[in-house]
């Protein structure tokens, strides 16, 4: 158990550190992806449906809201 805390830190530890050269339009489409797997991993959770359908939609929708909005964060720059 204590090897897959560790592993998973690692992991974490590498993604972030992987987003420093990012466009406002890439940055944008992981964060939304994220927020919107893990609201919709829990909404689903909650309602009392499958979790990682719940996970699955969100990250689609939390993606593609979140490029838009990054896109036109870049444009206003």
């Amino acid at each position: 158990m204590k090897l897959c805390i560790v592993a998973t830190l690692v992991v974490l530890t590498l993604g972030f550190g992987a987003c420093t050269r990012m466009t406002p339009t890439q940055q944008g489409a992981l964060s939304g992806a994220a927020i919107g797997a893990a609201a919709g991993a829990g909404i689903s959770a909650i309602a009392g449906g499958n979790a990682g359908v719940g996970a699955l939609l969100g990250g689609g929708l939390g993606a593609v809201a979140g490029t838009i909005v990054g896109n036109q964060y870049e444009y206003r720059r």
